[in-house]
């Protein structure tokens, strides 16, 4: 495929990188006393504040420009429109599809694929609410109280995290638990404490045939058998499939089979139905607002003017980091102990997706592209890594997210409402302290002896973004994932790679299919490096 346009050709680009340095951000906002309003956003419910970021006007207007450019709403409005724009596996990209009301519509290989969308919806809020009720129940005629999820990846992370944070919507006397790992410890301590005949395990693999998620499956279904027999196995298992055939096999009833189709990415499929667990948790009330939330923000991705589009501006963001500042990593730190699971979500989304070498015809890329995105949630990260951000040598932009009240008031009996002020307060704190920093005058204006002040003073000017919202519910939640995903296809965009494979994790998973007979066996073990010889020898004496 011929690339689209290399961002260093354009001549926003060498504008860009000729610009003086930026003023630090105390000098920005002594002159511009509007800035703090200005440099701040809507999208959404959401309140944006790119204010304490290292650009100013003319940078801002130069990005925009690149924007432009490089033809950033022509090919956004095409992956938006059902074109093929994944071009190594020839497919559309088209999550946002998953969200559109019933009474859209969107074309792609000639068919209007919103009305499937609707009918697996439907189907899904039927399950869902059979499970919620009570009237799925099984073969012991006991209702199910626990719903183990299989998958890896975005069958994992996406609903994993988002029943995390959605966790005070969550029906009273359900549980879902979640298992991703290979390793059996993982599955014998989701399963630990468990009673087969309230169980209903979900299965969640594109093809049916991914080897982790499958390897868990097998062992899941014995441990059902042994309980509740064979002949009860369909009232216990659940399927999130393409190959309906293979997992009818497995036991699962043909009935109990949910699908989608291949212009879902994994990591872009929380709202699919890969997203079941979740419905059954939640209810289909709660995941319909989600997928609300996520199209108020694919609307503004669409609608908005580059200048006032927060996807757009953040992604810009991203780049002007990774490629003029030179910032290797970025920190997602929200300020919600139940988006705990948030950073990690976004780790694959963004490095799976943007963590590319080279461009849509196969030349290299002639920048950076993602930056290693990682987090904790906030408070435990200041007693953690904040250290590095205020002190640190390094650049590293942060993303905070808070929001004004929290669901978590009351609990068993205990006032926690002062809690949320301290957790907002800190918040706040932190940004204004990265910004601006305290000088060595200002230190030593606080009575500190001359040994201590280089050692006191932080230098400031460190980038932040701050997202608020009213609360964290189903469509601020869904609002947030849909803003992260448009920043993906942005940075994606401007450097001209496809952020919708990821055939890096290809090779390792193809090495441990030949490494597995070696190290059980011996068998092929001569045709290995000498490396991984000696490390399966190790293994075979410690065994």
């Amino acid at each position: 495929m011929e690339a689209p346009r290399d961002l260093t050709e354009c001549e926003a680009w060498r504008k860009l990188t000729a610009l003086p340095p930026v003023p630090a951000l105390r000098a920005l906002f002594e002159h511009d006393p509007d800035r703090s309003r200005r440099y701040v956003f809507a999208a959404g419910d959401l309140r944006v504040d790119l204010s304490k970021h290292l650009v100013d006007d003319q940078v801002w207007a130069v990005l925009v420009d690149l924007a432009r450019q490089i033809g950033l709403e022509e090919r956004r409005d095409r992956q938006l429109g059902g074109a093929i724009v994944n071009h190594t596996e020839g497919r559309a990209v088209a999550h946002t599809a998953l969200r559109m009301p019933i009474t859209s519509s969107l074309v792609i290989d000639g068919v209007d694929v919103i009305p499937q969308v609707h009918e697996v919806l439907d189907r899904m809020a039927e399950a869902a609410r059979r499970v919620r009720d009570g009237d799925w129940r099984g073969r012991s005629g006991q209702r199910i109280r626990t719903v183990v999820n299989l998958g890896i990846g975005g069958s994992d992370l996406g609903p994993l995290m988002a029943y995390e944070a959605l966790r005070p919507f969550v029906l009273p006397g359900l549980e879902c638990r979640f298992v991703s790992n290979v390793d059996g410890a993982d599955l014998a301590e989701a399963l630990r404490g468990l009673d087969p005949a309230e169980t209903l395990v979900v299965v969640s693999s594109k093809t049916f045939t991914t080897v982790e998620t499958m390897t868990n499956a097998r062992s899941a279904r014995a441990w059902l058998i042994d309980t509740v027999g064979v002949d009860a196995l369909g009232d216990h298992l659940v399927a999130v499939t393409t190959n309906t055939a293979a997992a009818v096999e497995f036991g699962v009833r043909a009935d109990a089979v949910f699908g989608f189709w291949d212009w879902v990415g994994g990591r872009f499929s929380l709202d699919s139905a890969i997203g079941l667990t979740l419905m059954i948790a939640i209810g289909p009330e709660s995941f319909s607002e989600l997928l609300a939330g996520m199209h108020l923000m694919d609307t503004h991705f669409a609608t908005a003017p580059l200048a006032q589009n927060v996807p757009v501006l953040m992604g810009l963001l991203g780049m002007w980091y990774a490629d003029v500042l030179g910032a290797h990593s970025r920190a997602v730190v929200p300020y919600a102990h139940d988006l705990r699971r948030f950073p990690a979500f976004l780790q694959q989304l963004e490095m799976e997706s943007n963590g590319k070498s080279v461009r849509l015809d196969g030349s290299p890329v002639s920048v950076p592209t993602s930056p290693i995105v990682w987090g904790e949630p906030g408070i435990n990260g200041q007693h953690a890594f904040f250290q590095l951000l205020h002190q640190g040598t390094r650049l590293v932009p942060v993303d905070f997210i808070g929001f004004a009240r929290s669901h978590h008031v009351i609990s068993h009996g205990v006032d926690l409402e002062g809690h949320h002020d301290l957790l907002l307060a800190n918040l706040l704190a932190q940004s204004a302290a990265l910004a601006f920093g305290r000088t060595a005058d200002e230190v030593a204006a606080l009575g500190v002896g001359p040994d201590l002040v280089p050692h006191r003073t932080f230098p400031g000017n460190r980038p932040s973004t701050v997202i608020l919202a009213d609360d964290l519910n189903p469509s601020t939640l869904g609002q947030l994932v849909a803003l992260y995903e448009h920043i993906v296809s942005v940075q994606g965009i401007v450097w001209g790679i496809n952020s919708f494979d990821q055939w890096g994790v290809e090779l390792g998973k193809e090495l441990a299919s030949s490494i597995m007979p070696a190290l059980v066996d011996g068998i092929g073990l001569d045709a290995l490096d000498p490396s991984t010889q000696q490390s399966i020898a190790w293994i075979q004496r410690t065994r």
